[in-house]
């Protein structure tokens, strides 16, 4: 079994059940209490913590006192504008207690699916956390439309742990595991402790159950195994409404952990390696030298750049006997590498116009 003492970097999935009582529509505030002991009691082993929190449409909605019934796109979009605030105040509030910096991040599927937006939205998440923040990460339901919706935190949250190359994605859920059946239905349906492959008969052993608050069943909780586990990240589903839920599972608690048989880093490596360039950027021996030295591309070492590729789009990278050496996701755009290539990085906002970042490719963006 994983110890979550053990990851360098988690992500935890809150649902709306877990937070709001669904016959009040009131904020669950001893057990938030409770998870943010489980928070510092993490942080406090060195790992950083994201959490991706359901709960503002539900929230939002006892105060406007709106129907429990399903609601229009606007009206749920008025209950999220209500509730958004409402559950950034209660994070903040249950972690200011431990010290603890808290950040409201709001995405939509476009961040994600959009090249820029997500580099945007990499380098923010990684700032927070490179400062000790915790963010506090949930889909802008006061924007989001059909099409650019996740529909579902367990997605979301699977996204968000392959964006900053976490180990572990916890899923608290209002089922302890993954059945091989419903087991309010199925009184024989036992639970996995470990899954090391999805196949195509445990995926048809997901059902669609959910909680009245909830719209994520056990087949969003696959996809999101899916999408973590390709990642290098390990994933687990396990019932989160016991107070100190984190603790609980690190003791032993009903869980089923989806393997992953890569690490974060070599899984993000291969996904990188597997891309077709746009455009190839070509170095000096001294670059040559610091990303053999695991160093990042710095615009000081580039003598060419062509093709034309855009912010974050892949790029070969190539030596002076145009030999590939590695291939990485650029920062800048052709246009851009080309106008500061040979350049000091403190040379890029005056021959740019605007401030740019240090390194046109990031090592974390490179494989060699």
């Amino acid at each position: 079994m994983a110890t979550l003492t053990a990851a360098r970097r988690l992500v935890v999935k809150i649902g709306s059940a877990l937070l709001v009582d669904r016959n009040t529509g009131q904020l669950r505030s001893d057990w938030l209490k409770s998870l943010a002991q489980d928070v510092a009691w993490l942080k406090g082993q060195g790992t950083d913590v994201i959490l991706v929190s359901s709960g503002s449409i539900a929230l939002g909605r006892g105060v406007l006192g709106l129907p429990a019934a399903a609601l229009a796109l606007e009206q749920s979009q008025a209950a999220a504008a209500v509730g958004q605030i409402r559950l950034a105040r209660a994070y903040e509030e249950a972690l200011t207690p431990h010290q603890i910096t808290t950040a409201q991040v709001l995405v939509t599927l476009e961040d994600s699916e959009d090249r820029r937006r997500y580099l945007n939205s990499r380098a923010t998440l990684e700032t927070l956390l490179g400062l000790g923040v915790v963010p506090i990460v949930n889909e802008n339901d006061t924007v989001a439309t059909d099409e650019i919706r996740y529909g579902d935190n367990d997605r979301l949250a699977a996204q968000i742990a392959v964006t900053v190359g976490a180990d572990q994605l916890i899923l608290l859920s209002d089922v302890d595991g993954f059945y091989t059946g419903n087991p309010n239905e199925d009184a024989s349906a036992t639970r996995y402790d470990t899954i090391e492959q999805i196949t195509p008969e445990i995926e048809a052993m997901a059902g669609d159950a959910g909680s009245g608050l909830s719209k994520g069943g056990m087949k969003t909780k696959l996809m999101a195994a899916k999408m973590a586990t390709a990642a290098g990240c390990d994933m687990a589903i396990t019932e989160g409404s016991t107070v100190n839920p984190l603790q609980s599972l690190e003791n032993g608690a009903n869980s089923t952990w989806f393997t992953a048989t890569l690490d974060p880093h070599a899984a993000r490596k291969r996904w990188i390696s597997a891309m077709k360039p746009r455009g190839e950027i070509t170095i000096d021996d001294g670059a040559a030298k610091a990303l053999s030295n695991g160093k990042s591309l710095l615009p000081a070492g580039i003598v060419e750049v062509t093709g034309d590729f855009g912010r974050g789009d892949p790029v070969a990278i190539l030596d002076l006997q145009e030999r590939r050496l590695a291939q990485g996701i650029s920062r800048y755009t052709a246009q851009e590498a080309d106008a500061i290539k040979g350049r000091k990085s403190s040379e890029i906002e005056a021959t740019l116009g605007y401030p740019g970042r240090a390194a046109l490719i990031h090592r974390d963006d490179l494989a060699l």
